[in-house]
């Protein structure tokens, strides 16, 4: 009697490309090699099992520990392509995730595995580290906090201050915003000892000095600064109003507006950066000096020289001049409801009282200075009669009115005044010039998107579901190496894209015909959804086939350096005798 044949399908979209770029990586045999199995484990190494939830991760933007067995018993067959041996049932389950999240929170072995994945990845991809970023961001739940536990609460940058939060401090290599090290903190330590353990890793996994860190204004205390310089690196950071006071600040803007009118034209010197349609445009102008600055690091004194870049962005300027134009209409406003009469309302009754209440209006409004207020009191004397044993009195009142008209001259002088930064580097002019410094700053959203990929799609760091500090700061180390895939990913296509002058097509579904040379990785990734492998189960023979890849599909892994065999050899035995 013949036997019915079966047939299933697997959805297999993207996974095989994620496993060969995991696999191209190198992750696996890094993670088995730092992370060793104990003696009597059997079934998957850690580093198989890592690429696995991964590929899940990537593809599926979920890291529940809960929904990665299911999926991959769908997927028998890709999986089964890129593995040494067959999945066990026991592989993929819950507690073995949890074993690896574990595992995973070793500080010294993870320490360990992340240098030799960075010079793994410079290697492959022949990156030349120049440039580093370091920033933090806050992931917030519904957690317990304990005295000494990970969640704490702190300063959210969720803006949620009412949840228990945990903070991760990531390094990131220019250009390409891919984590060099992933430190995990409680939610309430403070940005600025953080770092300076950041950077020292960094520099570890390098093997290097000289680089360029580029922080926000927390990584610009004077110890901060101090310890990058005297371990032979360079930074650059905007100097907070604790460094910089609004005084001191404003002394150097009246200096420098003055050397720019001695000047001949009188000008400052610009910095500029192409348009999109290639055309340069002034986005700052600026001027500098060098201050001479002594701090001790490890109670040792530590003396350089330090650039201080006096800049005007005009688009920070543009915003300012346009918050300044909404406070001087509000105080207007406000000035002219002040002696409207209305029910419940308190009004000013005397000279005084209107002199206090428009000071009170001015300075709420930050306006002090560039509205001239004009008042008028118009006094009215009247005798009240004796009553009820009461002497008679005198009792004044007044008419009060008040004029508002702008100071337009102290206007414009204020508005040449916003706008203003000072931004502190120790790396020499030679190497990093003030328009340098500015268009290199202006690249901070590098960092920030890393960031908003760890806590965002595909990766989706929040929410998290996990209670234990060890499974949270392993799962938060899983997912940066998510981030490096994605990051090296994107890199290749677009340095190829670079390289060849061109551009590629068919990536946005409602404008087949846009193109683009900076494809996003998430992008290139939803290109190869819907493919699908049908398996078909015959008496002696199993039979495969896997939807064709389009011409776009095929010419992104061309570009991402893959070999298109990752699709091919989920069907290279078309037929296969049973058992």
């Amino acid at each position: 009697m013949n036997e019915q044949p079966t047939i299933h399908t697997e959805r297999v979209d993207d996974v095989p490309l994620l496993l060969a770029q995991l696999e191209r990586m190198g992750v696996s045999p890094l993670l088995d090699t730092h992370f060793p199995a104990h003696g009597n484990r059997r079934g998957l190494s850690l580093g198989g099992v890592c690429a696995i939830w991964l590929s899940h991760i990537l593809s599926r933007a979920d890291h529940r520990l809960n929904q990665v067995r299911a999926w991959a018993e769908h997927l028998p067959t890709p999986l089964a392509s890129f593995l040494p041996a067959p999945l066990r049932p026991t592989d993929l389950t819950d507690d073995r995730l949890a074993d690896v999240l574990r595992a995973l929170s070793d500080d010294t072995r993870w320490a360990a595995y992340e240098a030799a994945l960075n010079g793994q990845l410079l290697r492959v991809y022949d990156l030349k580290p120049t440039t580093v970023r370091v920033d933090s961001t806050t992931a917030s739940g519904y957690w317990e906090v304990t005295e000494d536990g990970l969640f704490q609460f702190g300063h959210s940058k969720d803006h949620r201050p009412d949840l228990p939060q945990v903070k991760v401090m990531l390094a990131t290599l220019d250009p390409l915003g891919m984590p060099l090290a992933a430190d995990v903190v409680p939610g309430q330590r403070t940005d600025d000892p953080l770092y300076l353990p950041t950077i020292a890793r960094v520099r570890a996994s390098l093997g290097r000095t000289g680089l360029l860190y580029i922080g926000d204004c927390k990584l610009g205390t004077v110890g901060n600064r101090a310890g990058i310089h005297r371990a032979g690196d360079h930074y650059l950071c905007p100097l907070s109003a604790v460094q910089v006071p609004a005084a001191i600040l404003a002394a150097r803007v009246e200096a420098a507006l003055a050397e720019a009118a001695m000047a001949t034209p009188p000008t400052l010197p610009t910095v500029t950066r192409l348009s999109d349609d290639g055309k340069p445009v002034v986005i700052a102008t600026g001027t500098e000096d060098t201050v001479t600055l002594t701090a001790l690091v490890d109670d040792e004194p530590v003396t350089w020289i330090e650039r201080r870049l006096l800049v005007r962005s005009h688009a920070h300027a543009a915003a300012q001049a346009r918050g300044l134009q909404r406070r001087l209409v509000q105080a207007e406003a406000d000035l002219s409801d002040l002696l409207v009469a209305r029910r419940g309302k308190v009004r000013p009754t005397t000279p005084t009282d209107l002199e206090v209440a428009v000071a009170a209006i001015l300075t709420a409004q930050q306006v002090s200075g560039l509205l001239t207020v004009t008042t008028e009191a118009t006094a009215h004397t009247r005798t009240i009669r004796p009553y009820r044993g009461q002497p008679a009195r005198e009792e004044t009142t007044y008419d009060l009115a008040l004029t508002t008209t702008r100071d337009r001259e102290a206007i414009t002088a204020a508005e040449a005044r916003l706008g203003w930064r000072v931004y502190a580097t120790n790396r020499p002019a030679d190497q990093l010039s003030l328009a340098q410094a500015v268009l290199a700053y202006r690249e901070e959203y590098l960092v920030e998107h890393s960031l908003g990929r760890l806590k965002g799609a595909p990766l989706s760091l929040r929410p998290v579901y996990l209670s234990r500090d060890d499974h949270t700061t392993g799962l938060i180390r899983l997912l940066t190496m998510g981030v490096r895939v994605l990051t090296v990913l994107e890199y290749a296509i677009r340095q190829r894209l670079a390289d060849t002058q061109a551009s590629v097509s068919g990536l946005y579904a409602s404008q087949p015909n846009r193109t683009t040379a900076r494809p996003t990785a998430e992008r290139v990734l939803e290109a190869f959804r819907n493919l699908t492998l049908t398996v078909v189960h015959l008496p002696g023979q199993i039979i495969r086939h896997l939807t064709p890849l389009s011409a776009l599909q095929q010419r992104l892994l061309a570009l991402a350096g893959l070999d298109p065999v990752c699709y091919g050899r989920l069907t290279v035995h078309s037929s296969e005798p049973p058992g």
